[in-house]
């Protein structure tokens, strides 16, 4: 099992154990009884992981759910895991012999189905274990765009029709930030064109904000996700101290917020001209005098943050050479 340089050795047990759903007290175990990963110290002591045994703890999860036990899996490479939580799957379906040949068809449609049983059941750690099984058997749009939007928005009109409960969406919102989360760190180009993606002050739903930072890192862009509810000042700083060329800010709820109004004014008037403002979200027409107002590009759907399509409709290009926009 080679080991990452030490450079790329930066996450606390804490953070692992929210990106892979495992207790610090299970990952320690894996650790000193079966050598699944190997941390180094910090000077103060502290465990520090990487995100190559991220993904290997989040897989030896996923395998282990699938009936394996850690003692067979601890010594395998990701390659193998990957194969072997693949052969796992297949040997899970229902209709024995039929292939998927689409990206993204039937077996999106057995994830999709899979997942939203799990939410039902509130079974949290079966809904992990899907998604985590969809990571791995589909490309990372289509699990963003043909599993986790479908699902959280069919929870959300399940919601709304009074068949979940306000804690079915919640469990689901959990699990999925774990898996959005880890997606994210995979995939995301760090040599892209900067970005930071959250939500502004008294926006508390954040899972179009996830989607859009897990979308828009299988873009090209490199992400840094701020979360739910920031003021102008802190999303206006965090844009300074990473050079990003964008900001991308997803409104959900409430769709008649005043006080949003002067945040995103403010928020406007302290980021430099060359810094794109992109809204989204299902609230966003509601805003949309204010948004025009301050120049802000407004998406339909954050998720398409392709770097094309932003250059295209904004006054700066993705090299940081000011342009004119042309007409969507």
């Amino acid at each position: 099992m080679p080991e990452d340089s030490s450079a790329n050795y930066k996450h606390p047990i804490r953070v692992v154990a929210r990106r892979t759903g495992l207790s610090p007290d299970l990952i320690r175990a894996w650790e000193l009884r079966y050598g699944a990963v190997r941390p180094i110290r910090a000077p103060g002591g502290q465990r520090l992981y990487s995100n190559a045994q991220v993904k290997r703890l989040g897989l030896l999860k996923s395998a282990q759910q699938g009936g394996r036990r850690i003692g067979q899996l601890a010594n395998l490479s990701l390659d193998a895991l990957a194969r072997l939580i693949e052969e796992d799957l297949r040997g899970e379906q229902p209709r024995p012999g039929v292939r998927d040949e689409r990206p993204g068809g039937v077996a999106s449609q057995r994830f999709l189905a899979d997942s939203l049983a799990a939410v039902s059941r509130m079974d949290a750690e079966q809904l992990e274990s899907v998604l985590r099984r969809a990571t791995v058997a589909l490309p990372a749009s289509d699990v963003i765009g043909k599993v986790v939007t479908p699902l959280m928005s069919r929870i959300g009109e399940l919601w709304w029709e009074e068949r979940l409960s306000p804690g079915h969406e919640r469990l689901a919102t959990g699990v999925v930030r774990r898996i959005l989360d880890g997606l994210r760190v995979e995939i995301q180009n760090l040599d892209g064109p900067a970005v930071i993606v959250g939500t502004p002050s008294g926006q508390h739903h954040e899972i179009g904000a996830l989607l859009a930072a897990a979308a828009a890192a299988a873009q090209g862009w490199r992400v840094t996700y701020l979360g739910p509810d920031l003021p102008a000042s802190s999303i206006a700083a965090a844009a300074e101290l990473t050079g990003a060329r964008a900001v991308a800010l997803s409104l959900i709820y409430p769709a008649d917020d005043l006080g949003l109004e002067a945040e995103l004014r403010s928020l406007r008037s302290l980021l430099p001209a060359g810094i794109a403002l992109i809204i989204g979200g299902q609230a966003a027409d509601s805003y949309s005098e204010v948004l025009g107002d301050i120049g802000a590009v407004r998406l339909g759907d954050l998720a398409d943050l392709s770097l094309a399509r932003v250059a295209r409709l904004t006054t700066i290009n993705l090299n940081g050479r000011s342009r004119r926009p042309h007409a969507d």
